[in-house]
């Protein structure tokens, strides 16, 4: 039954009533039987749904969609994640151009990823491989898919036959260093979501690398441990991390060994006492109290951070303190040099938190110390002359129009050039800029 069979008429309206009402009345063949066509009707609609999701990407322009591409559009109006959208988009978009592998999915014979990893093969064979061996091929893959008792492994097994086969002086797709992908992004709830495609030799490692650090961990009872694997992996992941940043081999970045720096309001850390009262206290009394950092530590990386967050991590680190004023400046720290001291970048870092240009904010890793007036022009080496910029924005500074002035709060602000307003309206640093008013 392909795509055009009748979706319901795989179940009976009274088994299929039943399962849906109250499944404990089920005799367990039922039971089994229904959970095996279910998944099948399942697999059905998904199937359908990759064929309209490619129609709506081939056929939808944006001015219909309302959304920059069909995989927004897709994620806005279910309740899928983006990535999930996009997966459904690209395959829909492939099996336009891949016929036969597009019948044998909408035929449900073989799983979506089973024919995204075929597609993948025939959108790039094995350079050695000749042109007119490519059918024989892709039926040798569908032939391995095909069937509830396929496997993943079963498919990759032939795609490596079938690579050392047609091998050629290129390095196979499984090793192949440059299509290497590791992204990091950071989600709206304050996480980070972490996608990757690393070669089998960097795969090796990692997987190698995280297999003593993930390992059950069985209570002193016997009892076993409640962490799933995905739980584990990522415990073992995030001692792996500590140790590379503990072990000091990491180089430096922005003038300093990497490692996690977390700034916070000395009094808030040292208060264990619930700080929400007081929060609401002050949000009652003044409206720019909701844009204060008090209560709240910060990260370079990933910004807001709890307090609780902060205790934890102040148990094992290095303090170095920074005095602030009332709006959050650092106070003078010297003029005695022309580069800008470690104290001193601790300090434009507290205050600036990264890139200060409007709309920029890179992390403060990749920033270095501006000179307000230039150096060679008599600038000082002075906080009331410094600004972390990112180094896109630091030649930008050096070669238009842009000024930097500081404001009465110590914070710098930039101003424009004609051509971007006429007006030259001061803008404020980028982490001091202010939602618009309602």
């Amino acid at each position: 039954m392909g795509l055009g069979g009748d979706i319901q008429g795989a179940l009976s309206d009274e088994i299929l009533a039943t399962a849906v009402g109250d499944a404990w009345r089920l005799a367990e063949a039922e039971l089994l039987d229904s959970v095996v066509r279910i998944s099948e009707e399942i697999q059905r609609l998904e199937a359908l749904r990759v064929k309209l999701v490619g129609a709506v990407d081939h056929r939808c322009k944006v001015d219909v969609l309302g959304f920059p591409n069909a995989k927004m559009w897709l994620a806005s109006k279910t309740l899928l994640e983006v990535g999930a959208a996009g997966r459904i988009v690209l395959l829909g978009r492939g099996l336009r151009l891949q016929p036969e592998i597009a019948d044998e999915y909408f035929d449900t014979n073989i799983s979506a990823e089973h024919a995204a990893l075929i597609m993948k093969f025939c959108e790039r064979p094995p350079k050695g491989m000749p042109l007119e061996a490519l059918d024989d091929c892709r039926n040798a893959l569908l032939f391995a898919a095909t069937g509830p008792t396929a496997n993943t492994d079963a498919v990759r097994a032939v795609i490596a036959r079938l690579e050392r086969a047609f091998e050629s002086d290129d390095p196979l797709p499984s090793e192949d260093t440059d299509l290497n992908e590791f992204h990091a992004s950071k989600t709206l709830n304050g996480r980070v979501a972490v996608r990757g495609d690393l070669d089998a030799v960097t795969g090796e490692m990692l997987l190698s690398a995280l297999s003593g650090l993930s390992k059950p961990r069985p209570a002193q009872d016997g009892t076993k441990d409640p962490r799933t694997p995905g739980q584990r992996r990522a415990d073992g992941f995030t001692e792996l991390l500590r140790r590379y940043l503990d072990s000091g081999i990491a180089g430096e970045e922005g003038g300093e060994r990497p490692h996690v720096s977390v700034h916070v309001n000395a009094k808030d850390l040292a208060d264990h006492t619930d700080c929400s009262a007081r929060a609401q206290q002050d949000a009652a009394s003044s409206d720019d109290s909701l844009f204060t950092v008090d209560g709240v530590a910060w990260t370079e990386w990933m910004g807001p951070l709890s307090l609780r967050a902060a205790r934890l991590l102040s148990c094992d680190s290095i303090y170095t303190p920074i005095v602030l004023d009332d709006n959050g400046a650092p106070l003078d720290l010297g003029i005695s040099t022309r580069t800008v001291t470690k104290r001193q970048r601790k300090a434009l870092v507290a205050r600036d938190r990264g890139c200060a240009f409007p709309g920029c904010g890179a992390p403060p890793s990749w920033c270095e110390g501006h000179h307000i007036i230039h150096w060679s022009a008599g600038g000082p080496s002075d906080m009331g002359n410094l600004v972390l910029l990112c180094g896109f924005h630091h030649r930008l500074l050096h070669h238009s129009d842009w000024e930097i002035e500081m404001g009465a709060d110590r914070h710098p602000t930039f101003i424009p050039p004609g051509q971007v307003d006429w007006e030259r309206n001061p803008i404020p640093a980028h982490n001091r800029a202010r939602p618009r008013a309602s």
